[in-house]
């Protein structure tokens, strides 16, 4: 699983020519580069071409390593809207140039604004240009990775050397989770979803469990087997539970549960998707793809004092004879008697037990913190846009856990907004009959139902058994992590690249 290795440069002057063959140059203006003579070369170009410091450009250029200068200028960056995003995007630009011109080994060098919100701006160009350059594992697995991911390494110009390290970590987990998103149902069917796991995670600190035992999974996670109940009869289509496990050297000062959605295909199940609906629901496993990555990076970094747990449920929502219907009284492991609603809003039964189980591991955990993280609804999409939304219980609300996840996306170009629960929501899937404890959702899309991103976290909260203690201090921090408008590039769920949203802002939160 390769990707373009960040390389730490101290300056380009120390750089050997013969390791590099491109100079990228990213700033607001041109008039003051790391070299007088590629200043001197970009003032007399300026002359021949008027695009120079309008958009990004790609000159030859004698001073340049391997002659190729790429100069992408960024606009204003100090206007109260703007953020590292401004460079993000020319990154991506600059980078795409560098590799059609044949570069393999490019250079970076940043003009980084004196301003705080750009204090690790090299880093996000370094991890934006990784996201460009990141091919579908079908075509890699196809055509050859080098073939269609030549550039092999980054130099970052003034990157202090301790932060190559982090960021190939991080991108290493950003890569794994937009393999096990971004690719196509059979290629990543849940078996198959797991065996990219466990293959990821061999010769790492992370045990890997998968259970794929449909009578064992059917008792310890109810829910979960009600969506996959109509797959059952096509073998490759049968689900998986994968449980990964980090434990540190020394003590644990810090537990972090990981619950995450992994819907390798959503058909609606008998509430059918239509008018095109289904197209880019390979990618409903964004969530767990997530985790996943999120847990690749902490296997690279081996965090000390932290102990990281996830599970991830790999199940295909299929349609047919045996699928499950809106009305049915399912219990959950939690032994909440869930009245379903609609279901194609099976990715919060997946959640649910998947929570339990974490729920009963918190119990005797140090410090705990649980996540959900699940392309879950439309309305996250329609409300935050691009963004990823999080939804906090009080505990995680008076810890200001959503508030450090969200600080560290806007500095790390993978920012949040954030909602909270209210009681409101609560009251939407409370039971209307003796028959039912909770309510899975109404039968209207969740993009046109008041709150449709909020309360399905209280769904979760009930459906897992969590405790709503009064008391906050005896509650456990629990965040509800919604990526269905963060998790693919330009909102194109069928072609768009998938993000890997929040895996940067949870390694910079709680791995640096």
């Amino acid at each position: 699983m390769a990707y373009p290795t960040p390389v730490a440069v101290p300056s380009l002057q120390s750089a050997a020519p013969s390791d590099w063959d491109a100079l990228i140059c990213i700033a607001e203006n041109f008039r003051q580069l790391p070299d007088a003579a590629l200043t001197d070369f970009v003032s007399q170009q300026q002359w021949i071409d008027q695009r120079i410091g309008r958009e990004t450009v790609t000159s030859i250029c004698p001073a340049a390593p391997g002659q190729r200068l790429i100069l992408a200028p960024t606009g204003p960056l100090l206007r109260d809207f703007d953020d590292v995003r401004c460079i993000a995007d020319v990154a991506k630009i600059a980078i795409q140039q560098a590799k059609a011109a044949g570069a393999v080994r490019p250079l970076l060098w940043l003009q980084t604004p004196a301003d705080p919100r750009y204090s690790e701006a090299l880093a996000v160009a370094y991890l934006a240009a990784a996201q460009a350059l990141w091919q579908p594992l079908e075509g890699r697995e196809a055509r050859g990775e080098l073939q269609v991911e030549p550039v092999l390494a980054i130099g970052l110009i003034g990157l202090p050397a301790d932060e190559a390290n982090f960021l190939a970590a991080t991108e290493a987990g950003r890569r794994l989770a937009r393999d096990l998103c971004g690719t196509e149902p059979e290629r990543m069917a849940p078996l198959r979803f797991a065996d990219y796991c466990v293959d990821a995670f061999a010769g790492t600190d992370v045990k890997v469990k998968v259970e794929t035992n449909t009578e064992q999974l059917l008792v310890d996670y109810p829910l979960l087997m009600a969506v996959a109940r109509s797959s059952l009869a096509v073998p490759r289509h049968r689900p998986a539970v994968i449980r990964l496990e980090y434990n540190p050297s020394g003590p644990v000062s810090k537990t972090l549960l990981f619950a995450g959605k992994g819907l390798v295909y959503d058909t609606g199940g008998a509430d059918l998707k239509i008018n095109g609906g289904m197209a880019g629901m390979s990618r409903d496993k964004g969530g767990a793809a997530a985790v996943a990555g999120f847990m690749k990076t902490v296997a690279m970094l081996k965090p000390a004092g932290l102990k990281v747990v996830a599970e991830i449920g790999a199940v295909r929502n299929s349609i047919g004879s045996d699928a499950f219907v809106a009305d049915e009284i399912i219990t959950s492991h939690a032994g909440v008697r869930v009245r379903i609603g609609n279901t194609d809003a099976e990715g919060r039964l997946v959640l649910a037990d998947l929570m339990s189980h974490l729920r009963q591991q918190a119990k005797d955990a140090v410090n705990p913190a649980l996540f959900s993280i699940a392309t879950l609804t439309g309305h996250a999409a329609r409300a935050v846009g691009p963004y990823t939304a999080l939804v906090e219980n009080g505990a995680a609300r008076k810890n200001g856990v959503s508030a450090q996840i969200a600080q560290a996306g806007d500095i790390w170009g993978d920012p949040s907004e954030l909602s909270s629960s209210r009681r409101e929501d609560f009251a939407f899937i409370k039971a209307r009959s003796c028959a039912d404890d909770v309510l899975s959702c109404n039968n209207a899309p969740s993009s046109v139902t008041a709150r449709g991103h909020q309360f399905p976290m209280a769904f979760l909260v009930v459906a897992a058994g969590l405790d709503q203690s009064s008391a906050l201090e005896n509650s456990l921090p629990y965040v509800h992590i919604d990526i269905a408008g963060s998790g693919v590039d330009g909102g194109d769920w069928q072609h768009g690249k998938p993000s890997a949203a929040p895996v940067t802002s949870l390694a910079a939160t709680y791995l640096r």
